[in-house]
């Protein structure tokens, strides 16, 4: 695992092929816990080729000084994040109370 929150990856490399390819991410908090948003791809080996792009949203704690995953939400598609983008832009338009 990594030192650093920013060393944190989700590239995933099995016979010299990134099986899992990270595109990008957003460190979402930093610290003891750190929560990180992911975009990647998988590999297909049937069409040899990278499937559609996918998100993850990964918790980890630093112990021992390296961060360890405690958990992780995988987004199924582009229609669950536009939805999960809808619900929270929705909630934080209504001012509400904090």
């Amino acid at each position: 695992m990594a030192e650093r929150v920013e060393d944190l990856t989700v590239t995933y490399v099995e016979d010299g092929v990134a099986t899992t390819k990270e595109l990008d991410k957003v460190i979402l908090s930093k610290g003891g816990w750190a929560t990180v948003l992911f975009r990647y791809q998988d590999w297909d080996r049937a069409k040899a080729e990278y499937g559609p792009e996918r998100y993850t949203i990964r918790r980890y704690q630093k112990r021992g000084g390296e961060y360890r995953q405690q958990s992780k939400f995988n987004i199924s598609s582009r229609a669950q994040a536009q939805a999960l983008v809808d619900a929270l832009s929705g909630w934080l338009a209504d001012p509400g109370e904090d």
